[in-house]
């Protein structure tokens, strides 16, 4: 299945407060150094009063989990095995962004594509952006009870996915009819894309659109999922309706994206860059729905709807510096529907370069021997029926 990347790149219209500021101890164990109030030389003003709270604010507070320095994921990598290390990663988060520079010192620790990409959106601005990009008009925290807010930003700066599903149920049940609820949902239905559920996270992603039809990650979301194998094929009396649905929402989603606007002192072209970026992965969506439906034929796959895809799939990895896999690997697919071997085994190779280390290079490795085998046989082989 396609993982998702927009989740953490997409930067929309941003209403609400940041993500608050979060000092956490360290991870070695042991208790932090008391630090002593400052006070100004020659002067006795303090007052009982705020003696007391100073002491109280240099409490020692007891060390627990922080979110990674560069140092100790580098060490995890060298370490732990891969899925420990994203396990670790999705958890607790790293405290630093991703650069050229420390993406080249992760490559060299032999981190996996899926390593760093899923370092890259853990990142603090990354986070943060996950949190803005769920607001919208008239979704401002400062709008809602105060009690409210808190269990709202309790969920966005959750990591662990497991644990932002249940604040997301329990915040459902006690507020109803709160104003963020949408975006609450749309939380949920991220939280279940990391757990790889498709049948959850459409159903979030759905709960999302029905309070609010304008909520970009959601329409992404649903627009990336209901198309997939793994959900249409357990709805099969409904398969036409729901790929009509998704070439809608995707539309719908890029039509919002156009309207995105411009930060302060960004120039043209790296705000257009930022647009197309946001868009890859509603292309993608576009691609899968398009290759659905040229199976759909008797007589054989349907050319046009294989050209659209190949198109779809074609700008969603050209229009990001890090595409996904999973875009590559559908190209290939509909290159070999089509009986365009070459360009076939060309995508299956991209497919299997930027999914090293997950299961997409194994499986975009066997289509790419088969193909070669295919193409062997002859150009009786290498036309479909």
């Amino acid at each position: 299945m396609r993982i998702n990347r927009v989740l953490w790149i997409l930067v929309v219209f941003v209403f609400a407060s940041a993500l608050k500021a979060q000092i956490t101890p360290s991870q070695t164990g042991g208790a932090t150094q008391q630090v002593q109030p400052a006070r100004a030389p020659g002067t006795d003003a303090t007052t009982e009063l705020q003696r007391q709270q100073l002491e109280k604010q240099a409490k020692v507070v007891p060390e627990g989990p922080h979110p990674f320095t560069e140092k100790e994921i580098i060490k995890e990598i060298k370490n732990s095995p891969a899925e420990t290390v994203i396990k670790d990663v999705n958890t607790l988060g790293v405290a630093f962004d991703m650069t050229p520079e420390i993406e080249k010192r992760l490559r060299k620790a032999k981190a996996t594509n899926e390593m760093v990409e899923v370092i890259r959106r853990s990142g603090p601005k990354a986070r943060e952006t996950m949190a803005k990009l769920n607001m919208g008009p008239g979704a401002d925290t400062q709008a809602i009870p105060k009690e409210e807010a808190e269990a709202f930003d309790q969920i966005k700066g959750e990591l662990d996915p497991n644990k932002a599903i249940a604040l997301v149920d329990d915040f459902a049940k006690k507020y109803p009819s709160s104003i963020v609820l949408s975006y609450v949902y749309s939380l949920g239905a991220n939280a279940y894309q990391q757990k790889s559920n498709v049948e959850k996270v459409a159903e979030y992603a759905d709960k999302s659109l029905k309070l609010k039809p304008d909520n970009l990650l959601s329409l992404i979301l649903s627009a990336e999922m209901l198309p997939l194998p793994q959900y249409v094929n357990k709805h099969p009396s409904e398969r036409d309706k729901i790929l009509q649905q998704a070439e809608s929402q995707a539309n719908h989603a890029l039509e919002l994206i156009s309207k995105i606007p411009k930060r302060a002192n960004e120039a043209d072209a790296d705000y257009q860059k930022r647009l197309a970026g946001i868009a890859s992965d509603v292309h993608g969506a576009l691609g899968m729905v398009h290759l659905e439906l040229a199976g759909e034929t008797l007589s054989g796959p349907d050319k046009a709807e294989l050209a659209k895809a190949e198109q779809e799939f074609t700008t969603a990895v050209t229009t990001t510096g890090h595409p996904n896999p999973s875009d590559y690997y559908r190209m290939g697919e509909a290159y070999g529907l089509e009986g365009k071997l070459d360009d076939a085994i060309q995508a299956f190779t991209k497919a299997g370069e930027f999914g090293q280390g997950t299961l997409i290079k194994t499986y975009a490795d066997e289509q790419v021997a088969q193909l070669k085998q295919r193409k062997a046989q002859g150009p009786a082989a290498s036309n479909p029926k």
